[in-house]
């Protein structure tokens, strides 16, 4: 998965928590005209806490690859009487894959 927005911080240390989008590409069959296959872009907000929230947060750029381990946790609500069903993404663990253009760029201009 690739980040689609930087992640955005509150708080330090054991209060740290950074939300951020990742887009993964999805198989979404295949075209009946040229029988290529197609994909679509679906985004997913995850949240991460304390020191992953930090590095992630510090480290990824636009563009990187990141391997995320998370939980889905339940995060309905009611609102005006109805219930609100949605879901948080928790990131448990993650690894930082493939640099993207921005970093790639910084990389090149550091080593001018």
């Amino acid at each position: 998965m690739r980040p689609c927005r930087p992640a955005t911080v509150t708080g330090t240390g054991d209060r740290a928590v950074a939300r951020f989008t990742l887009i993964a590409n999805e198989y979404a069959g295949k075209d009946k005209d040229t029988g290529q296959t197609r994909e679509r872009a679906v985004a997913i907000q995850f949240t991460a806490f304390r020191a992953k929230a930090e590095a992630i947060a510090k480290n990824a750029l636009k563009g990187d690859q990141l391997i995320v381990d998370y939980r889905v946790e339940n995060n309905d609500y009611e609102k005006n009487g109805e219930t609100v069903y949605g879901y948080n993404f928790i990131v448990e663990d993650f690894a930082f894959g493939a640099p993207g253009k921005e970093k790639r760029d910084q990389f090149s201009r550091a080593g001018e």
